[in-house]
């Protein structure tokens, strides 16, 4: 059934994140999701957990506004993202970060040049591209952020030669050389092997707690969930089953989403 796309404004509040309504479809299929209303605040690490299926990376591509809701309003850092274009819409992104299942680096370029990718959102044209042409002070936030996640000794290195684990540690170094206000996780640990996911996880959240970074992220990794997420939102059949601080959420009613 369509929803009512006479949605209330969003009020101006201290949130990072606001949606009200979204609703989200592909087709003629159900609706991935419907009605959906939360909000994140400033500085909260928030856990989006659910079966398969139950849209956590769609939903997380429209708080982006990678693409658009059928219905409902997102605000992003106070942005109505629906309203917004051209510079204001790239001058958001730049404010934003994400870090995907896939870390998308590109093979032939070296660790650091990788990196550089995440200040393309500050500044147009080619000098982003290479680390050769980047400009000193980009080059030099490059290797800050690499130092944080320890590799700086594999500035120079090709992406196609690292481990798993270490691209996934150049993505996070990416995500963050902006110093981005607000950043998605989409199963940062997905393809890494169980001590490898521990390491980089533990890793990932200890930056954004230092950096007060405001974090929405998915896992499958109950475990993760609870012991990473201040909140877990869980979606089942489309609508939000749990919206609870993680500390009042049990292991028995996360699985109770997977049935």
């Amino acid at each position: 059934m369509a929803l009512d796309h006479a949605v209330p404004r969003l009020a101006a509040t201290a949130s990072d994140l606001q949606a009200r309504g979204l609703a989200k479809r592909f087709g003629t299929a159900a609706p991935v999701f419907s009605g959906l209303d939360f909000s994140i605040r400033q500085g909260d690490c928030v856990a989006l957990v659910g079966a398969n299926g139950t849209g956590k990376s769609t939903l997380l591509r429209c708080c982006l506004g990678l693409i658009a809701p059928d219905a409902g309003q997102v605000s992003l850092l106070g942005e109505d993202i629906a309203r917004i274009a051209g510079p204001a819409r790239r001058a958001l992104r730049a404010r934003t970060g994400l870090v995907g299942q896939k870390h998308n680096l590109v093979p032939r370029l070296s660790v650091l040049s990788n990196v550089i990718h995440g200040l393309l959102g500050q500044s147009s044209g080619p000098r982003y591209w290479v680390q050769g042409l980047a400009p000193e002070p980009a080059r030099r936030a490059a290797l800050a952020s690499l130092e944080k996640v320890g590799l700086a000794h594999l500035a120079l290195r090709r992406a196609d030669q690292l481990s798993g684990g270490q691209s996934q540690r150049v993505a996070i170094a990416r995500a963050l050389v902006g110093k981005p206000r607000f950043l998605v996780a989409d199963e940062p640990c997905a393809s890494l092997d169980p001590q490898a996911g521990e390491e980089v996880m533990a890793l990932f959240m200890s930056l954004v707690k230092r950096e007060g970074v405001t974090v929405l992220f998915t896992s499958h990794n109950v475990q993760h969930a609870l012991s990473y997420g201040d909140r877990i939102l869980g979606l089942q059949g489309g609508r939000i089953a749990i919206d609870a601080a993680a500390r009042d959420v049990t292991p028995q009613t996360m699985a109770a989403l997977y049935v």
